[in-house]
């Protein structure tokens, strides 16, 4: 046996030796000699799609809720991860819009079964019932299943665990940062704790984030000016400290209207896009402007080799419909599945009021009308 060893292994070495040139195939020995290397793996694509501002005005209590996110459910369930901001305390009754908001709960479970995943909690809105008000949608938040939150915390260990809250998905960890800019209310307590605009704080977020082996930072800056299309010094500032401090892609609301979205570039290389708002999913408000939304979609990629990167993001213009307008009850839709539905308006005169307002804040804000993917502006 060890002779027919020893000759297998001196024929072996004759053949090498002999071979002016190595065969590639007997250096790649997990492949078998006669087999093409195989093809590296299909890429894995996460989509985050983004809501702006989910709101209860007073009007809205009178409604069934069922149809307000039904004309994109659809879009929500199939997404990977869905992000919404909730601008309003689940404080209980009496139940009151604006100014000083209290949503019944059901309304958080419906959000989350038409497929918003993450709530975002740092508004100017969230203290509108004072610190019971605030306890009480936190302790609400933290029954429903299947749902995470960022922006409150009830202690610092969940200050913590939720500031960032890093998500993973399909193997890729995105580290969310939400804040707001102040309250309505002055907050005279430290715990639960507001997510602030603090740099300091924020900065430490993003330290965690990076210590915890997040491969993208996404930033929900609650900011800016209401009903303004462009974005203020303020807020590019800010922006482009994020940016500088590691921050890959910042999503804005509060604005109450779509506001403009450009990409900072840095010296390094990295590009850091920028929606500076998203205006109002849904709500009663009827100013100009503000029944008009964006929906984004952040694409995140993972090739068979492991590379992640973030894809340029897409932007489609929602509309939020009034009660007797298209339906008898509020509904957020897509305008490019209903630009050529104006027969189906019980009130056409609507209709034209949407494409009016897409063509205005398309050009106020300088995002195309029939936007499908932002690369630079």
């Amino acid at each position: 046996m060890k002779k027919h060893l020893l000759a297998a292994l001196a024929l072996l070495f004759a053949f090498g030796t002999a071979s002016a040139q190595p065969d590639w195939r007997l250096a790649l020995p997990w492949h078998h000699p006669f087999e093409q290397p195989r093809p590296f793996e299909v890429a894995d694509t996460v989509e985050v799609v983004v809501l702006g501002d989910v709101m209860m005005h007073s009007r809205q209590l009178e409604y069934p809720q069922e149809p307000f996110l039904a004309g994109i459910r659809d879009r929500l369930q199939a997404a990977d991860l869905a992000v919404a901001n909730l601008e309003f305390p689940l404080a209980g009754p009496p139940y009151t819009g604006y100014p000083a908001f209290s949503t019944p709960d059901s309304y958080a479970t419906y959000i989350r079964d038409c497929g918003i995943d993450v709530f975002l909690t740092a508004n100017n809105h969230v203290l509108d019932r004072g610190r019971a008000g605030l306890v009480r949608t936190l302790a609400v938040y933290d029954t429903l299943s299947r749902i995470r939150y960022t922006g409150c915390s009830t202690s610092a260990r969940a200050d913590s665990a939720s500031y960032p809250l890093i998500v993973a998905v399909k193997g890729i960890r995105i580290a969310l940062l939400n804040f707001t800019y102040g309250t309505n209310y002055a907050q005279d307590f430290t715990w639960p704790k507001i997510n602030r605009m603090d740099k300091a704080d924020i900065a430490a977020a993003i330290r965690r984030a990076r210590d915890r082996g997040a491969d993208f930072i996404v930033a929900f800056p609650h900011w800016g000016e209401e009903y303004q299309l462009r974005h203020n010094a303020g807020q590019a500032d800010m922006a482009r400290w994020l940016a500088r401090s590691g921050v890959d892609a910042i999503v804005g609301s509060h604005p109450h209207v779509v506001q403009d979205y450009e990409v900072i570039e840095l010296q390094n290389g990295r590009r850091v896009p920028v929606f500076y708002s998203l205006g109002n999913a849904v709500s009663n408000m009827s100013a100009i402007n503000t029944r008009l939304e964006l929906m984004v979609t952040l694409s995140f990629v993972k090739d068979g080799l492991g590379n992640i990167t973030l894809m340029a993001p897409r932007a489609d213009y929602l509309w939020c419909t009034l009660p007797g307008k298209l339906t008898g009850s509020y509904m957020t839709i897509p305008i490019e599945a209903w630009r050529d539905r104006r027969s189906d308006w019980l009130q056409p005169a609507d209709y034209d009021n949407m494409m009016a307002t897409l063509e205005r804040v398309s050009a106020g804000a300088g995002i195309p009308e029939n936007c499908v993917s932002l690369q630079r502006l």
